[in-house]
């Protein structure tokens, strides 16, 4: 015990009580109830994660999802994970996941709410099998209709009441902003709760970091090229400084780091793309409106390269977009590029 009678666990300030203590924007107790089923779901997929081949989660699903892609076996348990922990709350109406065709209505036999979320339950699947860092995406938003269909999801990112991301790394990390700001919280195994860790979370304002998958450089278009071609020319080039190129194979692990430590994070558009008949390779619901809401909120900017992302009405739960987000004067830049 303290001299001022408080423990030094009392000074531990979990997810629910900073929720609470706070009054985010829009952190009614419902949400907060809701976002405490989330972080359930987010400590579950965790420990799958951590136990690999010793939970048998390993290796390919042998099926696709609607986008065409190879499943991984911890892609639909994780998915099925989300609905087992969020279907009976009570305060959702509606769910839309990245591997699912079409929305999840709640079970009529479960009290339904005013929220929608939409997530992706393990971003960067394809780092399971290698142990590279892995993650969850997940965007809530309201509904009039205690009965959704999919169109009820086609909101803007400025619509979302909440939205954050959990990085299954060297330590489990819950990242969210309910529109004040971006928190973060640590997952203390030894209590079994998330502990805010990094209050108000801002992004550096200089950097000289960058991340974007450079085996498609061939495929890039003039205004990522000349960008990228500037930042590779170092102290030598335009821009007068050396960078360093990061890629993580996760957009959750690429884009907290781009959040810690500056940076700009790219997945943008390409040749190889539009010839597929593909605006991008990232979905809109699932990945880029709820990384640009967090991104804006922790003082960065997240755009296509013409407009930005927080503003696109979406057509179809499935959309893709390009996505440029991270340090305001490097997605400036890029984006003035774009002309």
């Amino acid at each position: 015990m303290r001299p001022d009678g408080n423990s030094i666990m009392n000074q531990q300030v979990t997810l629910t009580r900073h929720i609470i203590e706070s009054e985010h924007a829009n952190a009614s107790a419902e949400l907060g109830s809701l976002l405490n089923d989330v972080a359930t779901a987010c400590k579950k997929i965790s420990n799958l994660v951590n136990r690999g081949a010793m939970a048998g989660v390993l290796g390919a699903a042998g099926s696709e999802n609607i986008q065409g892609e190879d499943q991984k076996k911890l892609d639909i348990i994780s998915n099925d994970v989300f609905i087992d922990c969020l279907q009976w709350g009570g305060h959702l109406a509606g769910m839309a996941s990245e591997e699912m065709d079409s929305m999840y209505p709640i079970p009529e036999n479960f009290a339904r709410g005013k929220y929608l979320i939409t997530f992706d339950p393990l971003d960067g699947s394809s780092n399971i099998d290698v142990n590279g860092a892995v993650g969850t995406i997940f965007s809530v938003m309201e509904t009039a209709d205690p009965n959704p269909a999919d169109s009820s999801f086609l909101q803007p990112g400025t619509r979302q009441v909440c939205a954050g991301y959990c990085l299954y790394s060297s330590a489990t990390m819950l990242v969210l902003t309910t529109g004040q700001g971006v928190d973060g919280f640590t997952l203390d195994n030894s209590v079994g709760e998330f502990v805010l860790t990094h209050p108000a979370i801002t992004i550096p304002k200089t950097t000289n970091e960058f991340s974007i998958n450079a085996a498609y450089q061939r495929h890039w278009f003039s205004p990522v090229k000349r960008y990228v071609d500037e930042l590779l020319a170092g102290s030598t080039g335009p821009r007068k400084a050396d960078f360093n190129m990061r890629w993580a194979g996760a957009m959750v692990g690429d884009v907290h780091r781009i959040l810690s430590r500056g940076g700009i994070f790219m997945y943008p558009s390409d040749e190889k793309l539009a010839a597929s008949g593909k605006s991008g390779k990232l979905r809109l619901l699932y990945e880029a409106s709820p990384m640009a809401f967090i991104m804006e909120q922790a003082g960065g900017l997240a755009s296509t390269g013409t407009e930005r992302i927080m503003d696109i009405m979406p057509a179809e739960l499935h959309q893709r977009v390009p996505v440029i987000m991270g340090s305001t004067e490097e997605v400036e830049r890029v984006v003035s590029y774009h002309g």
